[in-house]
C-alpha cells in the first residue's frame, strides 16, 4: 500500500489505524515525514459505540486538517477492510469538510 499511497504538504495521508477497542487517524507529510495532526478516542471516555466513536473522531481530524488549510487528503485504510469502524472514520471526515 505505502508504495502507491504518499503524500505531500498541500495533500497529506490520511492514515487510520484500528486496534481491538480504539481508532487512531494521522495526517502525514510523506516528502517530510512529519506528523501534521492527529485524533484518537482513547481519552474520550464517551459511552458511544465504537462505530459512533470512529465516526466523531473523523470529524475531529477533519476539523484539524482544515484549521491547517488542508481541504484534500489521499485516504490509507492502512490494509483494513473498507467497512465498520473505518468506513465510519471516513464518512465523518467527509462530513467535516475533507475530500479524498
Amino acid at each position: 500500500m505505502r508504495a502507491k499511497i504518499s503524500g505531500t504538504a498541500k495533500v497529506p495521508r490520511l492514515c487510520v489505524f484500528r486496534s481491538s477497542k480504539y481508532i487512531y487517524a494521522q495526517l502525514i507529510d510523506d516528502e517530510r515525514g512529519k506528523t501534521l495532526a492527529s485524533a484518537s478516542d482513547l481519552k474520550a471516555g464517551s459511552k458511544k459505540n465504537k462505530t459512533a466513536r470512529a465516526e466523531e473522531i473523523g470529524r475531529q481530524i477533519a476539523r484539524l486538517a482544515l484549521d491547517r488549510k488542508i481541504k484534500r487528503v489521499v485516504f490509507d485504510k492502512g490494509g483494513y477492510q473498507y467497512h465498520g469502524r473505518v468506513r465510519a472514520l471516513a464518512e465523518g471526515a467527509r462530513q467535516g469538510g475533507l475530500k479524498f
